[in-house]
């Protein structure tokens, strides 16, 4: 690290021109990056998608489908309005209320546009609809017009985000720095982190499908990691400076505040690492996205903020607003003192709030995130509840069991599968209806199919329904269940019956299907991913502090303090409280804010234990280093917490549901881990373990 910081020091200027460039180039390409984003990143490869593209492929099924409402009902604007649709060329076939009964009623119609197969921009199909539709009285709603107005939504949700935080955490800076320039700085360089994090994204959007999510945690991650970073390093500096030359400063302080910042990035990295295990789009989106982020927070804090600190010298501190004192040292040290005298009463005050905080988390229930991600006030949100509560399609759902016989399906052995399928599908209680050649043509028999066919005016009318269900050597089947495809109910018919013996080849698809897919693909990794964050985590606390006991009880409280987080989400999402919906937990978030912030967290945990051990090492006993190293950590850790909640809580104040989740997951959990655990059972602990603190087996003794 010496090499390296005497050559940041010897080169400032060119450092800073040159990320000045990446920052022009890559803002170009960043600017593009809402358009390439497609989808909410739910997706996993499995039979569900193999059989949508075989549906697609075989039988020319569309895969996407936009719903136009009509209310109220009116037969000249329906006849006007689907006449004017059908000039777009991307649209496969328009069913229309006027031809199905089923598609009114109670003064409200909806149209359904089936939309070609591999469409490469839904996007730009939903607003060439929405161009044409412009009328009191009709609305459209359906996945792609969902997921358009979550893009639109998360675009605004971003830059409402920026508008709330950005400036609570230069006041937060302001009241750490007391300057206007030390202050604006940490912002700037997180800015142009997230810009160029945004850029690289377009580059890879290319050759990657990314989520409409990666608009929003990116610069949640981002900004809050360089903000961070460059509180420490800026603090660090000024100790430094008092006492040595501007170089000389910088130079230590990369240095010191340099392994810090980079130990902290990687215990990031591990947790962004362990997502890529489970196979979902969406968490390979968040680990590229914030492995990316977080590696450019990283190089900015280490080069472009020391270089720019460098060509600023003194003037760091110019336009001085308050005049800081030297951390409110008394103050914590009194704190730390009364911790210290009070070990086991703070340790049981601790674990009851944070005991507290879990109780929600036993009535925790996970979904995918539908059309309720979106407010009420988005059109696609609204057209589809005006559906629901009229049509019911949230009561139903349907799956497609795709079977493939090698010898087609026109023999009478395979008229009499077909019959023997339908018959046990038919059996189960949660099926409603089954579609075949017998309930589509009222055929009551494969006998009486086959007699059908061998007379030749009803073998014509029969056969084109045949080939609508059969073609080659494939059949398929579609089945409505008497349950949402959201449904835990829905996604154990699809789980159960994936296994059964139909006497063919068979798979099965459909949204029900899909929802089985994303939780048992997530239930059978998550242990995995969590085992390799607490393994990694453990193994690099005990070398960094040589210790057993440190790194246990910091796996364990995170641990503990994680589940209070999340039990207080639960309070406030699925209960409906402080102005909140009741609604579900998005299945995503524990996965996402236990892999970030047990990350996160390390940070705050390396840098305190890290000033306790210093004192350790220097000769103090247990109780007086941990005094000492509370004391001197505590209103940096305070700061740097505070940041990352603002920058994180701001979200709590955006539109989309799966976001909102995630940014106030995360500052809740911060907040409990800078304060609870940091601050109260970490010292408390320490005092408790005495020097068993820092037994490792087969090492030298450290005092």
């Amino acid at each position: 690290m010496k090499t390296f910081s005497a050559f940041i020091t010897a080169h400032a200027k060119a450092i800073v021109a040159l990320w000045f460039v990446i920052f022009i180039s890559m803002a170009m390409f960043a600017i593009q990056l809402p358009s390439k984003l497609h989808g909410d990143g739910f997706f996993v490869k499995g039979d569900h998608t193999y059989v949508t593209n075989e549906l697609a492929k075989t039988f020319d099924l569309p895969s996407e489908t936009i719903l136009v409402v009509f209310n109220p009902a009116d037969d000249k604007k329906i006849q006007d309005t689907l006449k004017k649709l059908e000039k777009i060329k991307e649209i496969h076939s328009i069913q229309s209320p006027l031809d199905d009964v089923s598609l009114q009623k109670n003064g409200i119609a909806y149209a359904m546009i089936h939309l070609k197969n591999n469409i490469d921009q839904l996007p730009d199909v939903v607003k060439d609809i929405r161009s044409l539709i412009e009328d009191d009285g009709v609305s459209i709603t359906g996945g792609p017009v969902i997921s358009a107005d979550i893009n639109t939504a998360s675009q605004k949700d971003l830059a409402s985000a920026e508008a709330i935080g950005l400036p609570i955490a230069i006041i937060v800076l302001l009241l750490a720095f007391g300057t206007v320039v030390a202050s604006i700085l940490p912002i700037v360089i997180g800015v142009v982190t997230v810009v160029t994090a945004f850029g690289i994204l377009t580059l890879f959007s290319g050759n990657v499908n990314l989520s409409i999510f990666v608009l929003n945690i990116v610069p949640m991650l981002g900004l809050a990691l360089s903000i961070d970073f460059a509180l420490l390093f800026i603090n660090r500096y000024r100790e430094e400076r008092a006492y040595t030359s501007i170089v000389q400063a910088i130079q230590t302080s990369i240095q010191t505040a340099g392994r810090s910042i980079i130990f902290s990035a990687a215990c990031v990295m591990i947790g962004l690492g362990a997502m890529i295990v489970i196979d979902v789009e969406i968490f390979h989106n968040i680990a590229l996205g914030g492995a990316i982020v977080v590696f450019l927070a990283v190089l900015s804090g280490l080069t472009l903020l020391p270089a720019t600190m460098m060509l600023l010298g003194d003037r760091l501190n110019k336009w001085r607003l308050l005049r800081v004192k030297s951390g409110g040292t008394n103050r914590w040290r009194g704190f730390a003192s009364f911790v210290m005298r009070h070990p086991v009463a703070i340790v049981i005050a601790a674990l009851l709030l944070l005991g507290i905080g879990m109780i929600p988390l036993k009535d925790i229930k996970l979904t995918i995130p539908q059309v309720d991600s979106l407010p009420a006030k988005y059109e696609a949100r609204t057209a589809y509840d005006q559906l629901d509560e009229t049509f019911g399609l949230g009561d139903t759902s349907t799956l497609y069991l795709l079977a493939e016989r090698k010898e087609g399906w026109e023999d009478n052995e395979a008229r009499k599968l077909i019959y023997t399928i339908q018959e046990k599908l038919l059996d189960d209680p949660l099926v409603n209806h089954v579609s075949t050649i017998y309930t589509t043509a009222n055929i009551k028999s494969p006998e009486e199919l086959t007699a059908s066919l061998k007379t030749p005016q009803v073998a014509e009318q029969i056969k084109p329904i045949l080939n609508t269900f059969a073609k080659d050597n494939q059949l398929f089947i579609p089945i409505t269940l008497d349950a949402a495809g959201s449904s835990t109910t829905a996604q154990e018919f699809a789980r159960t019956w994936k296994d059964k013996d139909l006497s063919v080849d068979f798979t099965l698809g459909g949204h029900a299907k899909f929802n089985q897919e994303i939780f048992d693909e997530i239930a059978s990794k998550i242990f995995l991913a969590v085992s390799i964050i607490i393994i990694s985590t453990f193994f690099i606390l005990m070398v960094a502090f040589r210790s057993i006991l440190i790194p246990l009880k910091a796996i364990i409280m995170n641990i503990t303090g994680l589940s209070s987080a999340f039990g207080i989400l639960v309070y406030i999402f699925q209960y409906g409280h402080l102005g909140i919906e009741a609604g579900t937990i998005v299945l995503i978030i524990p996965v996402i804010v236990f892999c970030l912030v047990f990350g996160l967290s390390m940070d705050y945990e390396v840098f305190l234990i890290s000033r306790i051990q210093e004192e350790y090492q220097k000769g103090a006993d247990n109780t007086r280093a941990t005094i000492d190293g509370l004391t001197s950590t505590s209103r940096i850790i305070t700061s740097a917490a505070l940041i990352m909640i603002v920058i994180t809580g701001a979200f709590a104040f955006t539109d989309v549901m799966p976001v909102k989740q995630i940014g106030v997951g995360i500052a809740i959990a911060v907040a409990i881990d800078a304060t609870i655990i940091r601050l109260m059972l970490v010292p408390s602990l320490m005092k408790l373990f005495g020097d068993w603190n820092w037994w490792l087996p087969f090492a030298k003794k450290q005092k």
